[in-house]
């Protein structure tokens, strides 16, 4: 064997390697990622070459992974084009035709840049070796082969050697602290996580690994359903089956493919750092892709693929440019235009799935004028309207019926105006809830934490649209203004009851209105009444987890007088004298209790009883309780 050449690596300082093992590659295990790759490349250069008549052809491409634990090395072999000793020269010792200065500079001052003009992936190979040979022949024709060594140092060896087939080996003589790539467990992790769906075949000492063929580089036309639910079960396993699915496939202003998928639910999705895995060539490079995927779609799931997204040098990280902003905006409107068709075509099954399609489209309504606008007409809500077949909407899934706001608005009555009305909690709210219900108003449900922000911004963004919570101020629709008889000493009823509540409660702070209210006894008994821009300020807080103190020291607590606990409570009263005197009756002292009681849980509807009252609540309830039924008894 016949020494061709020794010398030095064409750079001028030694502060070349230690870029590449220490600030270049935040992992070490990437090496295997980028000499599969490199082998990858090789074999798509061959077939090219030899299609021009350029070299010989191979058999079917191959990389072959072998270890030998007692030389405690790492073999990548491929059967592609191979490299002459001119051609190690000039790829391998001269780091891709630039010098240390050169390279350095780029480095620091364009780092996101490097990809594409340094061939360094081969280097990352010092990473975990203390020494890497390279035996290749290249499948030219009369090509020798050769073998290059280097200790990571900037010294080389170069020489001939004895291959006989073209192709590459790349044997990594692993560091003492490396030494865990030894195991063909821990490489098989690597294979499977980086090289899955490369179009090479893959093998671990002879063995196939890799999947090859991704789904999401065929035509949709040929995939049944069942294809993209065996990728997803694949890629997300024991995560149940996929909601719905977005096929990308598009090849101007860029290349990209892909398949998105909606999981059943985003209770515990990962709003800032996603579930989407980032490919280039098929080529697995992270599972963050935020620069690249709008925030708001980033819980969900699936697979990116393209070449034309920039990468820094390790690939680790992307370079957010207007290519990146173009390609954000065109998976955001595929995703709408698949939302819509599903809205369009199968509107029921829209409908079942718009639990977990809602934090998508409102947060993304929120963050993006343009997808606000191509899912305008794709927001729902629960709604309290009977589903009718002769009606497109509402549009009944399980046992909910679902609307838009336009079509809630085309139900409202002439005299009626713009205004929406809302409940946010079904068990808090349920007096005023069948107060309204009562009365035939149509109510709808914002029951999830963000429409306490989605409301407020349909507002800003929407003229047509004006919300308020069944709960709010009440307007005279629900008010039974038949007028009152007075008794023998000149007062109404509702007097009566406003003179009972307002000793009883003792603070002037408190304003006390007393109405008959229409709805019979599924009409709230009492209600604290806050003007609706009060309610969302504390439904914010709530959703900051900066809980508001409580009620503003002034505030309006409404007493309905035709319900049957209030006409009680009148009764009650009827026979005592004043409750402040010694002589006043049990009755009338049962009265003031049931007074103060309707009070707090008036306060407790709304939130505002302190957590630190909550226990003198429940004590002072037991105690009217226990009242009541030794009065029974």
């Amino acid at each position: 064997m016949s020494v061709l050449e020794q010398g030095q690596i064409q750079i001028h300082t030694e502060n070349i390697f230690p870029i590449i093992k220490k600030a270049v590659y935040s992992g070490h295990e990437v090496f295997l990622r980028e000499l599969v790759s490199n082998g990858t490349d090789a074999i798509s250069k061959r077939r090219m070459a030899a299609m021009a008549g350029d070299c010989s052809e191979a058999d079917e491409g191959l990389i072959n992974i072998t270890v030998d634990r007692e030389a405690k090395t790492v073999k990548i072999s491929d059967n592609g084009i191979g490299m002459t000793a001119d051609e190690v020269k000039k790829y391998i010792n001269q780091v891709a035709f630039s010098s240390a200065e050169d390279f350095l500079e780029k480095y620091k001052q364009e780092s996101d840049a490097i990809i594409g003009h340094f061939g360094l992936g081969f280097y990352s190979s010092f990473m975990v070796a203390k020494e890497v040979e390279l035996i290749t022949r290249s499948a030219r024709p009369d090509s020798a082969a050769v073998r290059w060594v280097c200790d990571g140092s900037p010294a080389f060896k170069l020489e001939s050697h004895d291959r006989s087939e073209p192709g590459t080996d790349v044997i990594l003589h692993l560091m003492e602290d490396e030494l865990e790539y030894l195991e063909p467990a821990r490489l098989r992790t690597l294979i499977t996580q980086y090289c899955d769906f490369m179009p090479i075949d893959v093998q671990l000492e002879g063995e196939s690994v890799n999947k090859r063929n991704p789904a999401w580089r065929r035509n949709p036309r040929e995939m049944s359903d069942q294809d993209y639910i065996d990728l997803y079960r694949y890629l997300y396993p024991f995560q149940g089956d996929p909601l719905l699915w977005v096929h990308l496939n598009t090849d101007y202003p860029y290349t990209l493919q892909g398949i998105l998928f909606f999981p059943q639910s985003v209770g515990r999705a990962d709003w800032e750092k996603g579930d989407i895995r980032l490919y280039c060539n098929q080529v697995y490079v992270s599972d963050s892709i935020k620069e690249i995927v709008p925030r708001y779609l980033l819980p969900l799931r699936g697979v990116i693929d393209s070449p034309d997204i920039p990468l820094n040098v390790s690939r680790s990280a992307l370079q957010t440019d207007r290519k990146v902003r173009s390609i954000g905006n065109f998976v955001a409107k595929k995703v709408a235009d698949r939302l819509k068709s599903l809205k369009k075509d199968q509107p029921e099954e829209y409908a079942k799935a718009w639990d977990s399609l809602a934090p998508f489209v409102k947060i993304g309504a929120m963050e993006d004028d343009k997808f606000a606008e191509q899912v305008s007409d794709l927001i729902l809500f629960t709604t309290t309207a009977l589903w009718s077949e002769d009606e497109a909407e509402p549009i009944k899934a399980g046992d909910k019926n679902y609307t838009t706001l336009l079509s809630y608005q085309s139900r409202l009555s002439d005299t009626q105006s713009k205004r929406i009305l809302y409940c946010t909690d079904e068990v808090a709210q349920a007096g005023a809830l069948s107060l309204w219900r009562s009365q035939g108003a149509e109510v709808i449900f914002a029951e999830t934490v963000i429409d306490s922000q989605f409301l407020p911004w349909l507002e800003a963004t929407n003229d047509q649209f004006k919300f308020q919570r069944v709960d709010a101020e009440l307007d005279e629709s629900l008010r039974d203004e038949k007028p009152e008889i007075s008794d023998q000493d000149g007062e109404t009823q509702s007097e009566s009851i406003r003179s009972l509540i307002k000793e009883a409660l003792n603070n002037d702070k408190v304003t006390i209105q007393v109405q008959a209210l229409k709805g019979g006894e599924e009409a709230p008994p009492a209600m604290i009444l806050l003007p609706e821009q009060m309610r969302r300020m504390n439904d914010m807080g709530a959703l900051m987890d900066q809980r508001l103190p409580g009620l503003p020291d002034h505030h309006v607590l409404l007493i309905n007088r035709r319900h049957p606990l209030v006409e009680g409570l009148l009764r009650l009263s009827a026979g005592g004298v004043l409750l402040g005197s010694a002589q006043s009756s049990p009755s009338k002292q049962l009265a003031s209790e049931l007074a103060l009681h309707l009070y707090d849980m008036a306060r407790l509807g709304v939130g505002g009883l302190e957590p630190s009252e909550l226990a003198g609540f429940q004590t002072r309830s037991a105690k009217l309780m226990s009242e009541l039924v030794s009065k029974g008894t």
